[in-house]
C-alpha cells in the first residue's frame, strides 16, 4: 500500500517495458534484471537494475537523447531504433517526475524513475 504512485497507468506500463527490455538486451545470458520500488520522502522509487557490461561515463549524460545509442553495432545486433529511453524521460517529465541512471558495482546499469507518491485509496 505504500507504492502507490500518481502516475499515467499506460504510460507507467511503458517505462516499465521501455527499462526492462533495455536491461535484459544488455545483461549477459544467465544474468538477473532486478526491478524494486520503495517509498521515498518525494515519492515513490522505481529501479531497474542490470549486471550488464555497464555504461562508459562519457556516454552517461546522453542516454536519453533520442537515436543516441552507446553501441551501434550492437544495437544493430539486438534491434531497436535508440527512442526507448527518450520516450522514458518524455513520460515520466509529463508525470512530473525524474529519470536517470547511475553505475551498478561491481557491473552493470541502474536506471532509475522517481515519481509523486499518491495516498492509497
Amino acid at each position: 500500500p505504500e507504492l502507490w504512485v500518481l502516475a499515467d497507468p499506460k504510460g507507467l506500463d511503458q517505462i516499465l517495458l521501455n527499462l526492462t527490455d533495455n536491461a535484459l538486451k544488455h545483461a549477459p545470458p544467465g544474468s538477473r534484471v532486478l526491478i524494486r520500488a520503495e517509498r521515498r520522502k518525494t515519492g515513490l522509487l522505481i529501479e531497474v537494475v542490470d549486471s550488464g557490461p555497464g555504461i562508459p561515463p562519457e556516454h552517461r549524460e546522453r542516454l536519453f537523447e533520442r537515436f543516441y545509442r552507446v553501441d551501434t553495432a550492437r544495437s544493430r545486433q539486438t534491434g531497436g531504433t535508440g527512442l526507448g529511453l527518450a520516450i522514458v524521460k518524455t513520460l515520466v517529465e509529463a508525470m512530473h517526475g525524474t529519470t536517470g541512471m547511475r553505475p551498478n558495482q561491481p557491473h552493470g546499469s541502474i536506471f532509475w524513475v522517481q515519481l509523486p507518491a499518491a495516498k492509497a485509496e
